[in-house]
């Protein structure tokens, strides 16, 4: 079992930049594969960035490359996720998510976050 907690959500202007969080409790975070997904109002949630145990694989939505870099800290049992260049569609609610073994890009996961909020202002 693990808990995740994202941060560092907010209100930013349109070509700004945020940084997200989610830190996971446990000592076997490096079990686990993690993803950051997004849910806009009215939407579906939709995958936006994956990253493997180690780092060695990392995956991006079309919407995410060039823009958003997923990275994690093994010895801080945390994921980031580097939003820059954000956009007023990029306004919705980020999850973190978590499954054990391999890097999937859909919502194959185990565990999931209870979201923090980014509103881009045009």
């Amino acid at each position: 079992q693990v808990q995740l907690v994202e941060s560092g959500g907010g209100l930013v202007q349109t070509g700004g930049s945020l940084r997200l969080s989610c830190a996971a409790s446990g000592r076997t975070f490096s079990s686990y594969a993690m993803g950051w997904f997004r849910q806009a109002p009215g939407k579906g949630r939709e995958f936006v960035a994956a990253i493997s145990r180690f780092g060695s694989s990392i995956n991006y939505a079309d919407s995410a490359k060039g823009r958003f870099t997923i990275s994690r800290d093994n010895t801080k049992n945390t994921v980031y996720l580097q939003m820059d260049s954000l956009q007023p569609e990029d306004t919705a609610i980020y999850y973190c998510a978590a499954r054990q073994g391999f890097v999937v890009v859909d919502n194959r996961y185990d565990y999931w976050g209870q979201g923090t909020q980014v509103t881009v202002s045009s």
